[in-house]
């Protein structure tokens, strides 16, 4: 089997050098799907004439963000700085949003730095109020980190915020109910939750234990991308907050996984990152599910056509 992931694109600038002349946006620019499906802009999140190019005259109901709070993790900006950096693309991505309308937001809680920059995100949102709380949801990874003096880190932190009426359907997953109880008189009937429930299945409610994350197992793995986002928690969100061919906003592209999503539910993905090398890949993953109807690239990557780029295979750990 083909072992040939890239190492992380963020920490190799050599790497970095040699991709650049194959991306095929420049900052500011923006890339229209032949299809007419899809927009992918290489633009400043905070900067409103950019984001204003990429979404035109439409409105998205719906807005996944993808911040890099591995910023503050990794000392690179300060907490004050960043909360007030996240302020200015919340308000634009408000002003570009649909009356109603639903806003997720992907965030990190450093259980070594007081939680930041989590508590001081959602007090800024408070302090904003563009949008109101709705649930604070946690998604567990299958890979965590720790210490043996510690609960090992196996959370990822996901923000549900709405304003005016937006669509939503409650989700099922895939795991059968098995426990009874929650007992209800319905027209003078005792009942159970089993007799009521709409489905077999549980709701994933705010805890999402059901979604793998084990990418490199994955056929949706993207490699080089350090923050790729599991395909089935952003189509749970697609499916639960937006109905097709509604516009869906996200800033922070990556690996490309929104717009995946929306390729595959059926909705219209408006999506942006200020790396070209990031642009190229949300690209490339939408041409290469198009033509061979895969995900991602498991244990290759995303410029295998690239000559001379030769990299090291890395073994399974």
């Amino acid at each position: 089997m083909k072992n040939n992931p890239l190492p992380r694109l963020d920490e190799d600038s050599a790497l970095r050098e040699q991709l650049l002349p194959f991306c095929r946006l420049k900052q500011g620019e923006v890339w229209q799907d032949p299809a007419g499906r899809h927009r992918v802009a290489c633009v400043d999140a905070t900067n409103e004439e950019q984001v204003r190019s990429l979404v035109e005259e439409d409105r998205a109901t719906l807005a996944i963000q993808d911040p890099p709070y591995n910023l503050i993790a990794f000392d690179l900006r300060h907490i004050e700085a960043f909360t007030n950096w996240c302020a200015e693309w919340v308000r634009l991505s408000a002003e570009v949003m649909s009356p109603d309308a639903s806003f997720y937001i992907w965030l990190g809680a450093d259980q070594n730095q007081h939680f930041q920059p989590l508590p001081q995100f959602m007090l800024m949102m408070q302090q904003l109020d563009l949008f109101q709380s709705r649930s604070f949801i946690t998604m567990r990874n299958q890979r965590g980190y720790g210490t043996q003096k510690n609960w090992m880190a196996v959370r990822q932190e996901l923000l549900y915020y709405t304003r005016g009426n937006p669509f939503f359907e409650v989700q099922y997953t895939d795991i059968p109910k098995i426990l009874r109880g929650y007992y209800k008189n319905i027209n003078g009937k005792k009942t159970e939750n089993l007799e009521r429930g709409r489905s077999d299945n549980i709701r994933p409610g705010n805890v999402w234990v059901d979604i793998q994350q084990v990418f490199y197992r994955m056929e949706e793995n993207v490699s080089g991308c350090y923050a790729q986002k599991p395909l089935k928690s952003v189509e749970r969100i697609l499916q639960a907050s937006s109905r097709p061919d509604d516009f869906v906003l996200d800033l922070f592209a990556h690996s490309g996984t929104t717009l995946m999503a929306c390729e595959q539910q059926g909705r219209r993905c408006l999506t942006a990152d200020l790396d070209p090398i990031f642009c190229e890949i949300v690209i490339r993953r939408l041409e290469h599910f198009r033509e061979t109807g895969k995900t991602g690239w498991q244990n290759g990557h995303p410029f295998e056509d690239v000559p001379d780029l030769n990299q090291q295979a890395v073994s399974e750990e």
